[in-house]
C-alpha cells in the first residue's frame, strides 16, 4: 500500500531504511508502510526527538521521533563529547546510571553504560533499579562528573525517557544544559555513535550506596525518641509498581518503623502499570487500593510513590474521620513546619539558615519563613533549580529542606533533586510526632493553618494538542501581557511579575527589574499577578506537554479547627470565581 509523506519526514524513513540501522529496526518500518499506517510513520518520523533541557523524553518505538537504541545512543554519544571536551586531559572522568522499572529501561541503561564506556568514560552502573534520588546520592558519593537515570516518571506506559545530572548531584542547568543539546545537535549519523561497550569499564554498584544512603536519611529524622515511642504507627504503603519498592520500606525500617504493610498488588515493579490508569500519586485514583488497604487496617498513614521514586502522595484521617489526599502544597508546607518548630526548638536557626521552594509554590512557606527568620529562595518551577541554590550557597548558608507544588520534596542537601524515600521517612516522622501529641497528621494541617494562615491552592491545567494548541497557548500568554486583569475576583491587582521580560510592575505602572541570574532565576515565559486580598494567580506553558497551567492561591485566617470546614468552603468557592473571572474553565 502507497503512504504519502511529507518530503522532510520522506527523507527520514528513507535514511533509516538505507543507513546502519538493524534488521528488526527496518523490517518494522516497513510493516508500517505496507499498512498505510502514514499517522503512526508520520508521528515517528517528523522530527527528531528533542534533546531537552533536562535530557531526553517520547514514545518507545522506531523512528527518528522515538525513544529507541539509535536516538538514546545519539543524545547519549552528544552527552559523552559534552563531558569529555569540559574535562580534557583528565583520566578518571565517571559517570553514574540508574534506571526505574519501565519498559525498556534496564536495556537503555545497560545501551547508556556501553557507549559512555566506548568514550573512554568509567560507569557506575546499578545492578536493577534503583530511585532516582539515589542516583543523585550516588554521582555526589564517587564524585563522578555526571550521571543519567532512565525514567520517565510518572508519564504512561508508553514513554519512557532519561534525565541528566552534572557532579553536584543536581539535573543539569545553564551553561551545561545549552551546551550537551548543542553537541547533541552535532551527532547527525548513527555510524558516529560508538555502540561498543568496554566491560572493564563499567563497575556494578548495589549496597555500597544503598547502605550510606539509607544511613544519610536515618541523619535525618530530628525526634528519633518519638518514633521509638510510635514505632507501630499504622503505614500503608505503595510503590505503584515501581522503583520506590527497593527502599522505601528499608528507609522505614532503619527509623523503627515496625508496623508497615505494603498494598501487595503494586508491589512488583511493572512498567505497564497494570493496576492503575497512570502512575501518578498526584490522582487519587492511583492511590485507590492503598486508601482500600488503609481503611481496611484503620492506617494512620498512606504513602505512594511514583514509579522512579522522586514524588511521594500521602494521606490521613481527617477530622471526619475519613482519608483524605493531601495535596503537594499542603505537605511541602507541613514538613517545612515540622522542621522550622524542630531547628529552633533544638537551637539550631542562627540566621544563615534557608528553605527554597519553586515560584508556583504556596506562599505559606514563606510566610512561616518569615516568623523564625529563616530565608525562603523561590525559583523557577524545576527541582534542578532548587539545586542549583544549593550549589551556589554552599559553605555560606545552611539547607533546611525544599519543595514543590508537584509533590516533590527534599530534606538536607545530601541528594540534590527530590527524594520521595527521604520524603516518606520524614512524613512518617511527623505523623508519629502528631500521634505522640494526640492528634492526626490532619490536625496537625490545621494547627498550621490557624497559625499561619489558610492557604488554599488550586491548579487548572488546559491541554491544546497540535500546531494550533500551541499557537492558541502563546496567543493567550501575549493577550495576558497586553491587557493584565486590573482586578481579579473583585480584588485589585497591585503587582505584576513577567519572568519573561523579567520586570515586576506596581499597581501604579512603575516596572523595577528581576534581576536575571538572581539564584534560580532566568527568563522564563511565567506571569504572576498579586492582589490586595493576597490572591496570587500564576500562568505558565508546560515545557513538557501540550498545556497551559494555571495555580491559583487564596487565603483567608483561620480562627479555629470547627471553623475548618467553612473556610475551607469560602476558600474554594474564591478560587472558582478567579477562575470565571478569566475565563479558564
Amino acid at each position: 500500500m502507497t503512504t504519502t509523506l511529507d518530503p522532510s519526514t520522506q527523507e527520514r524513513v528513507d535514511k533509516w531504511l538505507d543507513g546502519n540501522y538493524d534488521a528488526d529496526t527496518k523490517s518494522a518500518i516497513k510493516q508500517l508502510i505496507d499498512a498505510g499506517n502514514t499517522t503512526e510513520l508520520t508521528d515517528s518520523f517528523y522530527r527528531d526527538l528533542e534533546f531537552g533541557t533536562g535530557g531526553l523524553r517520547g514514545v518507545l518505538g522506531v523512528g527518528s521521533n522515538r525513544m529507541n537504541r539509535y536516538t538514546v545512543g545519539a543524545a547519549t554519544q552528544g552527552l559523552c563529547n559534552y563531558i569529555n571536551a569540559t574535562f580534557p586531559g583528565q583520566d578518571d572522568i565517571s559517570v553514574a546510571i540508574a534506571h526505574d522499572s519501565r519498559r525498556m529501561s534496564p536495556e537503555f541503561a545497560r545501551l547508556v553504560a556501553d557507549i559512555f564506556s566506548a568514550n573512554g568514560i568509567k560507569v557506575y552502573l546499578f545492578s536493577s533499579l534503583r530511585p532516582t534520588p539515589e542516583l543523585s546520592f550516588a554521582i555526589r558519593q564517587l564524585g563522578c562528573q555526571s550521571g543519567i537515570v532512565v525514567t520517565a516518571s510518572h508519564n504512561p506506559p508508553e514513554y519512557n525517557g532519561y534525565k541528566v545530572y552534572w557532579g553536584d548531584g543536581g539535573q543539569v542547568v545553564a551553561p551545561h544544559d545549552k551546551n550537551i543539546i548543542a553537541e547533541v545537535n552535532k551527532i547527525t549519523s548513527i555510524d558516529s555513535i560508538k555502540f561498543e561497550g568496554v566491560p572493564e569499564r563499567i563497575h556494578q554498584i548495589d549496597e555500597e550506596i544503598d547502605a550510606p544512603y539509607i544511613e544519610r536519611i536515618k541523619s535525618n529524622a530530628v525526634n528519633p525518641d518519638v518514633i521509638k515511642k510510635q514505632a507501630d504507627l499504622n503505614i500503608v504503603y505503595t510503590p505503584i509498581h515501581g522503583t520506590g519498592i527497593t527502599l522505601v520500606p528499608r528507609a522505614l525500617d532503619a527509623l523503627g518503623f515496625t508496623n508497615v504493610h505494603i498494598v501487595e498488588q503494586q508491589a512488583t515493579p511493572d512498567g505497564n502499570f497494570p493496576t492503575v490508569k497512570s502512575p501518578n500519586p498526584e490522582e487519587r485514583a492511583a492511590m485507590q487500593l492503598a486508601l482500600d488497604l488503609a481503611n481496611e487496617l484503620n492506617a494512620d498513614l498512606v504513602m505512594a510513590t511514583d514509579p522512579d521514586a522522586d514524588r511521594v502522595g500521602a494521606g490521613a484521617r481527617n477530622h471526619h474521620g475519613e482519608f483524605e489526599l493531601l495535596n503537594g502544597n499542603q505537605m511541602a508546607s507541613l514538613i517545612i513546619y515540622y522542621l522550622l518548630n524542630a531547628w529552633k526548638d533544638a537551637g539550631k536557626l542562627t540566621g544563615k539558615e534557608f528553605i527554597a521552594k519553586t515560584i508556583v509554590t504556596t506562599d505559606l512557606i514563606d510566610a512561616m519563613c518569615q516568623r523564625y527568620n529563616v530565608t525562603c529562595y523561590n525559583t523557577l518551577t524545576g527541582f534542578k533549580y532548587i539545586a542549583e541554590v544549593i550549589r551556589e550557597l554552599e559553605g555560606k548558608e545552611q539547607f533546611i529542606a525544599g519543595g514543590e507544588e508537584s509533590y516533590g520534596y527534599l530534606i538536607g542537601d545530601f541528594v540534590r533533586d527530590k527524594d520521595a524515600i527521604a520524603s516518606c521517612a520524614m512524613i512518617a516522622e511527623l505523623t508519629a510526632y502528631a500521634k505522640n501529641n494526640g492528634q492526626s497528621l490532619f490536625d496537625m494541617l490545621m494547627a498550621m493553618y490557624q497559625e499561619n494562615g489558610f492557604y488554599y491552592e488550586s491548579l487548572v491545567s488546559l491541554t491544546k494538542k497540535g500546531k494550533s494548541g500551541a499557537e492558541e497557548i502563546q496567543q493567550m500568554m501575549a493577550d495576558f501581557r497586553a491587557n493584565p486583569p486590573k482586578e481579579i475576583a473583585g480584588s485589585t491587582v497591585v503587582r505584576i511579575d513577567d519572568y519573561k521580560a523579567l520586570t515586576r510592575t506596581d499597581a501604579s505602572g512603575n516596572a523595577t527589574a528581576i534581576e536575571a541570574g538572581k539564584m534560580g532565576i532566568e527568563s522564563s515565559n511565567v506571569l504572576q499577578f498579586f492582589t490586595e486580598d493576597g490572591t496570587k494567580v500564576s500562568a505558565r506553558p508546560s515545557g513538557t506537554e501540550p498545556k497551559i497551567k494555571f495555580y491559583v492561591s487564596v487565603r483567608e485566617p483561620l480562627a479555629s479547627k470547627e471553623a475548618f470546614d467553612d473556610t475551607y468552603a469560602q476558600l474554594k468557592a474564591k478560587v472558582q470565581r478567579v477562575i470565571d473571572d478569566l475565563k479558564l474553565s
